[in-house]
């Protein structure tokens, strides 16, 4: 296995890992606490992991991860809690997967880089697999749900496109930027989520569960692989990976929580999955250096 496939498998377990999010919120952590679930999954991780890289910001980073910390964590979770609460997981789904053709945009906005037609295509193909396998007829649309979904894809683009152009730090690696953004992030969610919800409920075991797995599992070891992935990956087939979310959550469902499975979500699970690998063959992946902040991989 060549370095490349390496990093873009081991990129790809973060979205397989957050695609258990929906399950886990739903039925292990308590009901309509959206910026409370978003505060304990964010602070707690990115305290472990800048503990574990022992590195802080310097220079510009301090204000480089305030930013990235605001839009890819403060506001992504908070929107994303917001709709997982609000909205059937397949809308949910659904609305986060425009997450390619946002961040395609974001790319001629931000990086000046032209985005070929095949990938808008895809990822309106990748839209339409994910919205056969989790859209029913039974889904009910909220707006403030759907908002919420909206701006989270739209929010965690700009941070993935925002980490592209400024790169990693030179004297920190991904393991430190994750827990500087998640820090910055969750510091950003606590007076917000303690003035709107409250303190803390009273936990259970199940729920103490529930928070551990999406803080440690979901969160730090998501988040370090996903900007480990940022450093030596293309922007563009970066954020088809994400698709890779809503796919997983699909089959969590189905393997644990009695979902059925028809041929015409088979269909688009392999339309979508279609995309996401035709994305990366189109776009082959290049290794970015860390200790080169300023060059920009190919999208």
């Amino acid at each position: 296995m060549n370095r490349s496939t390496k990093d873009l498998l081991l990129t790809a377990l973060a979205p397989v890992m957050w695609g258990t999010t929906y399950f886990v919120t739903t039925e292990f952590l308590p009901a309509e606490r959206p910026l409370l679930t978003a505060l304990l999954r964010a602070l707690p991780a990115g305290l472990l992991l800048i503990l574990l890289a022992r590195k802080l910001p310097r220079g510009s980073w301090w204000w480089k991860s305030a930013v990235i910390g605001l839009l890819n964590i403060a506001v992504f979770f908070a929107f994303l809690f917001i709709a997982t609460y609000r909205l059937p997981g397949g809308v949910a789904a659904v609305l986060g997967a425009v997450g390619p053709l946002v961040t395609a945009g974001m790319t001629m906005l931000v990086l000046h880089t032209r985005v070929p037609l095949r990938t808008w295509v895809l990822g309106i193909a990748g839209v339409a697999g994910v919205s056969m396998v989790v859209l029913t007829a039974q889904a009910r649309l909220d707006l403030t749900g759907a908002l919420a979904g909206v701006g989270g894809a739209v929010s965690m683009a700009t941070a993935v496109v925002l980490t592209k152009k400024w790169g990693l730090p030179r004297s920190a690696g991904p393991a430190a930027l994750a827990g500087w953004q998640l820090t910055a992030g969750g510091l950003l969610l606590a007076p917000l989520a303690l003035l709107v919800e409250g303190g803390v409920p009273e936990l259970t075991g199940t729920n103490v569960l529930g928070y551990l797995y999406l803080g440690v599992v979901n969160t730090a070891l998501g988040y370090w692989l996903w900007f480990r992935g940022i450093g030596r990956l293309s922007v563009v087939p970066l954020s088809f990976l994400g698709l890779l979310s809503p796919l997983t959550a699909a089959t969590v469902g189905w393997l644990l929580a009695g979902e059925t499975f028809t041929v015409w979500q088979t269909l688009g699970f392999a339309v979508a999955l279609g995309a996401t690998l035709l994305a990366q063959l189109q776009h082959r992946p290049k290794r970015v250096e860390p200790v080169a902040p300023k060059v920009l991989a190919k999208v």
